[in-house]
């Protein structure tokens, strides 16, 4: 049923497509409106299929998932019909009184495929920014966070005409088929081994994509800085959805002349954050599932734990968890994406720079420091997909920001107009005049070339 319902969709798509491609300004806008009545309609399911999967606080989910993709929708509904103009450009003055112009036009049918820790943000917000562009859609949730895909599932095929958008449920064999199958545009959130994937079989049809992936994302602290703000906006951006954020800081790198203070201030903040038993905590969510709790628990080494405990496999619970560590320990190899976050003392500026280049490029870069040479002189040398100075996690809410990655951590970048940009292909337009017709263009050429050259000094 699945195969032969996969093959309908995008074979109904680009018909559709085909049939006419351009989905006017009033269409775009009634599609997007659909979407924000559909998320109020359904805005307790929503909440409520996030707390199932994540056991995600309402408020985080209030947060990062509803209110980051409805404001997301009504600034695209505002801007939308300027982003859709055409855009002119200037024409060299020998091809007067010809003009140019540079028109979006859609790729045709997108592919949109999920990841489960943001199941519902990170599969609208792609989306809405497809449909602005004039795209037609195909999602697929990550039937990991299951409660909210068969929701998901639910509220499009309620919503839209599946020549618009589509919503196919299912785990590695229909996202195989969907992969075979030949879409115009492909966006993927997720891990850089599925990513691979992704683009392998988008290449053999020669289809754009965008990796949206990962990478340990470091934090630094070095200079001059106020350590008790560090340490609170530090556990605040890593124990967001339990650590489940591909843009939490994944470890600190400190000057070893404030690693006890800090240590202390940041357990010190999460007892403040999520009390003295965080298992307790209304504000603190759970582990995905069994598979990703057990590779979270062989990355705790008892003997460099500097806080947590009271783990709970029945409740796929693990709390704030600090551990000391230094390079070449498990949990510095690969990116942790959990509630565990290493510390490792650093003699100077410089080897941190120096550890951090060594790697691959990380999605986000966090830097604390209030002296701006500290902070230049990490700009300057660490490539990162996004960075935020003395704070964490907030590049990512400022829509004007392009978010992606770079080299391992992805590639292309949406959000706001960005979105739009993505979505849309860059059409080249000139239009020639008819009153004039200059003879140089045409054969025979022999005499021509000086005459050319001269008026290129003028005209070029």
């Amino acid at each position: 049923m699945y195969q032969q319902n996969i093959q309908d969709i995008v074979q109904l798509q680009r018909d559709k497509y085909r049939e006419n491609s351009y989905i006017e300004f009033q269409k775009r806008i009634e599609l997007l409106t659909k979407v924000q009545d559909a998320i109020i309609k359904y805005e307790k399911e929503i909440l409520n299929s996030l707390f199932l999967d994540l056991g995600k606080p309402v408020y985080e989910a209030q947060l990062s998932e509803v209110i980051f993709v409805q404001n997301e929708i009504r600034s695209i509904k505002k801007n939308l019909k300027k982003w859709m103009k055409k855009k002119k450009v200037k024409t060299p003055l020998i091809h007067f009184p010809a003009k140019s112009f540079i028109q979006s036009e859609a790729y045709g049918s997108v592919l949109i495929i999920a990841p489960w820790n943001y199941p519902f943000q990170l599969l609208f917000s792609p989306m809405i920014g497809a449909i602005a562009a004039g795209n037609r859609v195909v999602l697929k949730p990550s039937e990991i966070s299951e409660n909210t895909s068969h929701l998901v599932k639910k509220m499009i095929d309620e919503v839209f005409d599946k020549e618009y958008v589509a919503c196919i449920e299912g785990g590695v064999k229909e996202t195989t088929e969907l992969l075979d199958s030949h879409f115009d545009y492909i966006f993927y959130t997720g891990n850089s081994h599925v990513g691979r994937i992704v683009m392998e079989k988008a290449s053999k049809n020669l289809t754009p994509v965008t990796l949206e992936l990962g990478g340990k994302s470091p934090t630094f602290v070095f200079g001059n800085s106020d350590l008790d703000l560090v340490a609170k906006r530090i556990i605040s951006g890593k124990f967001f959805n339990a650590g489940q954020t591909c843009i939490a800081p994944d470890y600190i790198l400190v000057d070893e002349d404030k690693y006890e203070e800090l240590v202390d201030k940041l357990i010190n903040y999460i007892e403040k954050f999520y009390g003295e038993v965080p298992s307790k905590s209304k504000d603190y969510g759970r582990i995905i599932n069994e598979s990703h709790f057990n590779r979270l628990l062989s990355l705790i080494e008892t003997d460099s734990l500097l806080c947590g405990g009271n783990i709970s496999s029945e409740n796929k619970f693990i709390p704030p968890t600090l551990v000391s560590a230094k390079e070449g320990d498990q949990c510095m190899k690969d990116e942790i994406f959990g509630p565990i976050l290493p510390i490792m003392k650093m003699e100077n500026l410089k080897s941190a720079i120096d550890y951090v280049v060594k790697g691959e490029k990380p999605l986000a870069m966090y830097i604390f420091s209030n002296d701006s040479k500290v902070q230049e002189a990490i700009l300057n040398r660490v490539s990162a997909g996004g960075v935020t100075v003395n704070d964490t996690l907030m590049h990512i809410t400022n829509e004007h920001l392009p978010f992606g990655g770079v080299g391992t951590s992805g590639m292309g970048s949406y959000h706001g107009k960005n979105s739009f940009d993505l979505f849309s292909h860059q059409k080249s337009v000139f239009k020639a005049s008819t009153v004039m017709d200059l003879p140089v263009k045409y054969p025979p050429y022999f005499g021509k070339i000086g005459l050319v050259r001269w008026l290129m000094r003028f005209f070029g």
